[in-house]
């Protein structure tokens, strides 16, 4: 296929000139749209709506199939979900994040030599939240069994066909897999032999979680048959998993193998149904989910480019990605400071990090000549009328509070010239790791109904390597390692038992009209909300449809603390002015973009895999994007 590369990579002009093909073509349908990382999940997800499931119930239907595929997710990790519910017109958010187990304290970890908790094992682990929250969305909004809905994910841990990128993921991670007794019994059969993982289209069983997932079922199944109504039998499930004999061997497992969750843990924690936040760009209201995510970053910088004519600019012009990146990056740098568990004191200062005014202030810190490399965070409290009780941190991080005589002035200035050059890597082995903790991988689940159902999800954790907790079957969650040990860092997000961390998992839905126009997400870590913006860009401000947006060049900026990686500050510290650009970029943009302070790298892909739906009231049909950059398979009908 040839792809409009002139069109979509080189821009000479100021306007974007549309493509006239795509390396996957767009989905079509009237009544369901299906789409996720996995093939097989995705035809999991067309099953159910084929039975007269919807949306919600399709949905869960993917979560179960991508969790039991392993690769970039398992059942012991988190969801995070939006749903449009068009019985109430309203846009829910679904926390189904664990939670830091007992002792998981700063002082823990920095008696073990640690800035942050661990990347990977038992120690990595914060309580499992799918689970729960697939149970949770079934029962309140979905109209099936739990017994329907898992039937496919049943059959795939009864043997499914191992695709190459699982299988050779294991392979290549085997040595670690090897320390944790449950997971070389599940993932290395061959033992010993010169590959020891299974082999590309080799059927893959796992006995051990079929075993809890028929646990689950039959927690269901009684509970109906004591006249349970199918809410009560589904939480009855539910409360297998985290209060009976499947989560009280998941706490053994994982203490057995040196983690900290207990059972009095897996008891304490909940789902959490919530009201996400939102801003309105140019008349659309764009959801996130709160702070407890990266999710208001992308409403923080639609504030900020609000401000600025950027069709006008053209797609990816130098101007253009200048100008998104410095918003991206002022964004992150509250991110970095003020985000975290919204149940847990002190309270996120959100209102005045999502102000109009906040965002005008902002802009101010915006030059056109070059990069602003120390770029910090703002001082949203003075929109809430507020005085920000943490300056001196701030100060001794190095940023000035320059209030001005103007409020919508008030910012903190970096005591260093804006432009300081800095060491980006000391090797292209430090730059290669940097770079795959950037862009740690997860999967997205977008769905939708004739009816007028939408869920947007990014699920994640336990991924190769996993670690599996006993003979559950269940590999323990990674994202312990979102939190911080360090108060000066962020104050928000320091860890804390019960507490959850600030994670990078960001499902989006945008309304236009009171009606849903743009269900989106993608994986990616610390990208996600950075290829996202600039996907809602393409359709909003540069006529793109839904596959053309997923597939066209993002910019990644490396100027914000990781979320995921090593265990010492300078594993997560930012790269000033560190850029990622496609590689067929011209090169006057290069040299221009050289000229503003930027360290440029290039790459053929520079978007994790984006999956969308957007919604054509003029025809009353659905439009599918599904990434050309991945596995991610998507159905429409």
């Amino acid at each position: 296929m040839k792809y409009a590369i002139s069109c979509l990579m080189i821009v000479c002009c100021t306007v974007y000139v549309k493509a006239q093909s795509t390396q996957k073509p767009p989905l079509h349908g009237k009544h369901w749209m299906a789409i996720t990382g996995k093939p097989l999940a995705a035809t999991a997800g067309a099953a159910i709506f084929q039975r007269g499931g919807n949306a919600v119930d399709a949905a869960c239907a993917m979560l179960a199939a991508t969790c039991t595929m392993w690769d970039v997710l398992s059942w012991g990790g988190e969801t995070q979900a939006l749903i449009y519910n068009p019985k109430t017109g309203k846009v829910i958010g679904i926390n189904a994040l664990g939670v830091a187990p007992t002792g998981a304290t700063p002082a823990f970890f920095k008696s073990r030599g640690m800035e942050f908790p661990p990347e990977f094992g038992p120690l990595a682990a914060v309580t499992p939240g799918t689970p729960g929250g697939l149970c949770t969305m079934l029962a309140e909004y979905g109209t099936m069994s739990l017994k329907e809905v898992l039937e496919p994910a049943m059959e795939m841990a009864a043997g499914y066909s191992m695709e190459a990128q699982t299988a050779n993921s294991i392979e290549r991670n085997k040595e670690r897999i090897k320390q944790w007794p449950y997971s070389k019994k599940v993932f290395l059969p061959y033992a010993g032999e010169k590959r020891e993982a299974p082999e590309a289209g080799e059927v893959f069983v796992q006995k051990d979680l079929l075993l809890t997932l028929q646990k689950l079922v039959e927690a269901e199944q009684q509970a109906l048959k004591k006249k349970k109504n199918r809410k009560e039998a589904i939480y009855a499930a539910y409360d297998r998993f985290y209060k009976g004999d499947v989560g009280a061997e998941f706490a053994r497992g994982c203490r057995e193998q040196g983690g900290l969750i207990t059972t009095e843990d897996l008891a304490k924690w909940t789902v959490k149904i919530e009201e996400p936040l939102a801003v309105n760009y140019k008349g659309i209201e764009v959801y996130k989910l709160s702070q407890w995510t990266q999710g208001p970053v992308m409403l923080q910088a639609l504030n900020i480019l609000e401000n600025f004519d950027l069709k006008s600019m053209g797609y990816n012009s130098a101007n253009y990605i200048h100008t998104i990146t410095q918003a991206m990056q002022l964004s992150f740098a509250d991110r970095d400071f003020y985000y975290g568990d919204p149940y847990f004191p002190p309270e996120e200062p959100m209102k005045g990090l999502l102000s109009k005014a906040y965002a005008e202030a902002r802009v101010q810190l915006i030059h056109a000549g070059y990069n602003n490399a120390g770029a910090g965070p703002g001082d949203p409290y003075a929109y809430e009328n507020k005085a920000n009780p943490y300056l001196d941190i701030l100060n001794k991080r190095g940023f000035i509070a320059d209030t001005g005589n103007n409020k919508t002035r008030e910012h903190f200035m970096p005591a260093h010239d804006a432009t300081t050059s800095v060491q980006f890597f000391s090797s292209p082995e430090e730059e290669a790791m940097y770079k795959d903790r950037l862009w740690k991988g997860t999967t997205s689940i977008e769905a939708a109904d004739a009816e007028g159902w939408v869920v947007s999800v990014t699920p994640s954790g336990g991924w190769i390597p996993a670690c599996i907790a006993g003979n559950t079957g269940v590999g323990m969650s990674q994202r312990m390692q979102s939190f911080v040990c360090d108060s000066t860092l962020n104050p928000f997000n320091v860890v804390a038992p019960g507490k959850r961390p600030r994670v990078t998992l960001t499902p989006t839905l945008a309304l236009k009209d009171g009606k849903p126009y743009l269900s989106f997400a993608v994986q990616g870590g610390d990208t996600q909300d950075q290829n996202l913006l600039q996907f809602f860009l393409n359709v909003v401000e540069f006529g793109m449809t839904v596959q053309e947006a997923t597939e066209a060049a993002n910019v990644n900026t490396s100027q914000l603390w990781l979320s995921l990686g090593g265990t010492g500050n300078a594993d997560r510290q930012p790269r000033p002015g560190s850029l990622l650009l496609n590689s067929n970029t011209p090169p006057w943009i290069r040299k221009e973009l050289t000229g503003k302070g930027y360290k440029l790298n290039f790459e053929d892909r520079t978007s994790g895999p984006i999956n969308a739906i957007y919604f054509d009231w003029k025809h009353k049909t659905l439009w599918g994007g599904s990434s050309n950059h991945g596995e991610d398979y998507g159905i429409g009908w």
